[in-house]
């Protein structure tokens, strides 16, 4: 008689999960399908899809920091219409460049040696202008890279991304032995970093073949990048909601969180691709 009130409990738990991964599964392809059909469709419709993302994330990114800043949206709006809409380059893009990389960098800094990541106010500004407005700014010059408009080129790292985040999980579940960042990350183990990081590669072989932009080397760089970078972005933000004291940065996304939980791999990533392809083209 007691084995039954144990089955019912572990057959609702499993249902509970089924529901969890459906609404997920359901949530992230609606995201996905938006995301890519705003890219083809038009260049203003992707300008005007990011800045509605980018005024989301400032809003929950700010919770986080608890930070009330009117002033961060109005700066969103300048950068994404001076670099992204009338694409002004030289000196001032790169000084933006220059302290996006800054900035991150000092944040894998903290992230390596404090338990909390000290946040002055001033940080809290440096933070949402170097890392996120400056992020979402460089995601929507991606596309650019060659000059003309190529959405199939961002198109291609967010699925690194989302193969890095993916394989990441499969290969962390069920060979995972070692903890990455246990403190700040319980379920992040070293293999499951390494497994992401050999299939973003092979993806990257993969979106060479696939998109015919760039060569295999270039590709298989970008997915290093996107995997190194987007790992730490994901610790990163994962350090700053536990800082917060909350389990998601926001509701918009059922079974996901809010949307910084969704693009807080690819905004880190963002710069330092940018940065590669500016360099080398």
């Amino acid at each position: 008689m007691e084995v039954l009130p144990k089955t019912y409990i572990y057959c609702f738990l499993k249902i509970c999960d089924m529901r969890e991964m459906i609404t997920r599964t359901l949530s992230g392809a609606v995201y996905a399908f938006i995301l890519i059909a705003s890219l083809l469709l038009d260049e203003t419709v992707f300008f005007i899809l990011f800045f509605v993302f980018g005024a989301i994330l400032l809003y929950e990114l700010q919770n986080l920091l608890k930070l009330e800043s009117y002033v961060s949206y109005l700066v969103l709006i300048l950068f994404l219409v001076l670099f992204s809409f009338l694409k002004i380059d030289g000196y001032f893009l790169y000084t933006l460049l220059a302290l996006s990389i800054g900035v991150k960098l000092y944040l894998i800094k903290d992230l390596m040696t404090f338990d909390k990541i000290p946040l002055s106010e001033v940080k809290k500004y440096l933070v949402t202008v170097g890392y996120l407005i400056a992020s979402v700014t460089f995601l929507t010059l991606l596309p650019y890279t060659n000059s003309e408009y190529c959405p199939e080129l961002l198109i291609a790292i967010f699925s690194l991304v989302w193969v890095n985040d993916s394989f990441a999980y499969l290969v962390g579940k069920n060979f995972g032995r070692k903890k990455l960042f246990e403190r700040i990350s319980p379920n992040k183990t070293v293999e499951g970093f390494i497994g992401g990081l050999v299939f973003t590669m092979i993806g990257g072989f993969l979106a060479f073949e696939i998109s015919g932009i760039f060569d295999a080397l270039t590709w298989i760089i970008i997915g290093i990048l996107a995997s190194v970078f987007g790992t730490l972005g994901d610790l990163i933000q994962s350090k700053l909601k536990r800082q917060a004291g909350v389990k998601d940065s926001g509701k918009l996304m059922p079974g996901h969180g809010g949307l910084f939980d969704r693009l807080d791999s690819v905004l880190f990533a963002a710069t330092f691709i940018y940065a590669f392809l500016l360099i080398l083209y």
